[in-house]
């Protein structure tokens, strides 16, 4: 598919305004921030998925202590201070080889993001970026900064292809934090080094959404810290459909949606037309639907509940559906599945993927 190449835009004060407006409104923003204080030293940081762009070994991320900084007009403590941060320690000197690390649970559209970055060693490069409207390891866009290079450059990868650079040479001295920050609304994107945006406003329709994640180039060691996004939620698209299907059957009682969140996670709740359910935990008869395709039927004095597998494009059970129904006088358990099984249809004409539910 072709893709347009991103361009130079005049920043517009009223739109970014607006962006300001949208992500920092606690009724329709939320904010999530990476606390690596809470993650074990060593390993790499939970909810995140190393992949890699190009060629060469896989990146090596982990939690590492570093020394905490000095506050200006404070003693230097005789005792070193230190505290986690996110690190990419493998120096593999391959050319055109990019470890990413990549928050695996949410996309994001709108956003707002922030984070502290150094560049610690590397003898071919010494980069620290943020891939974000990330798709896949070859598609996404990313700003990094270099140590070596003295820039501050924007670029996207499309079928794993690096596009042309727009940015800036600009001086990022080694072994010093600096904040980088990427801001997106719409098709427009902004980028910030330490609270300066150095080249305007770009404009880009590749990807209107996607993950996030931080980035690195050969044998680039750069620390990350203090990582917050401030975004526009998204509903999922399981979301979506329950609502669709609560129009579309005014005379459903309910509807569930159970599935794992992301691949290996045990089984909740991702859409219901009681909001409140939605994050619990899947049941025994969830687990019993996903593990073995089975279809249940259970009833009280007034409402009848029918459980159901739906199928991936290989037949292989995604998601329990659970719909619930107001009883009548006679109905038997294969009435209450023949009134079930047009809501199963609908999602099943829908989801051909157990990422379709969440993505």
């Amino acid at each position: 598919m072709a893709r347009s190449p991103a361009t130079l835009s005049p920043s517009t004060a009223w739109r970014w305004a607006t962006v300001l407006l949208i992500l920092t409104s606690v009724a329709h923003a939320a904010e999530r921030s990476f606390d690596f204080a809470s993650e074990t030293v060593g390993q790499p940081p939970r909810d995140f998925l190393g992949t890699l762009t190009g060629d060469g070994p896989p990146g090596k991320w982990q939690i590492i202590d570093d020394l905490a900084e000095t506050q200006a007009g404070q003693p230097r403590s005789s005792v070193p201070i230190q505290h986690p941060v996110l690190a990419q320690l493998s120096s593999d000197p391959t050319d055109e080889r990019f470890p990413l690390l990549i928050y695996q649970p949410e996309v994001f559209g709108d956003f707002s993001f922030t984070t502290r970055f150094k560049t610690v060693a590397g003898q071919t490069e010494q980069m620290a970026g943020v891939a974000f409207r990330y798709q896949d390891e070859r598609n996404y866009y990313v700003v990094r900064a270099s140590s070596l290079g003295n820039s501050f450059v924007f670029y996207k990868f499309v079928d794993g292809i690096r596009g042309n650079p727009i940015g800036v040479q600009t001086a990022i001295p080694t072994n010093t934090w600096h904040e980088l920050t990427v801001e997106c609304l719409g098709n427009e994107i902004r980028c910030r080094l330490n609270g300066r945006e150095l080249f305007p406003t770009l404009t880009d329709n590749s990807f209107t959404e996607g993950r996030i994640g931080f980035w690195t180039k050969s044998d680039s060691v750069s620390y990350f810290r203090d990582a917050r996004i401030v975004y526009t939620p998204r509903d999922p698209p399981a979301k979506t459909l329950v609502r669709e299907i609560m129009t579309r059957y005014p005379r459903l009682v309910g509807v569930k949606i159970c599935a794992p969140p992301s691949p290996g996670s045990p089984p909740r709740i991702l859409a219901s037309s009681n909001p409140d359910e939605v994050g619990q935990p899947g049941t025994e008869v969830d687990l019993d639907v996903l593990a073995q395709g089975a279809i249940f039927h259970g009833k009280d004095k007034k409402i009848s509940e029918v459980a159901m597998p739906l199928r991936d494009r290989n037949g292989d059970p995604i998601a329990s559906v659970r719909v619930l129904l107001d009883r009548f006088p006679g109905q038997t358990e294969a009435n209450a599945l023949t009134r079930a099984q047009p809501i199963l249809e609908y999602l099943q004409r829908r989801i051909l993927t157990a990422r379709d539910l969440t993505q």
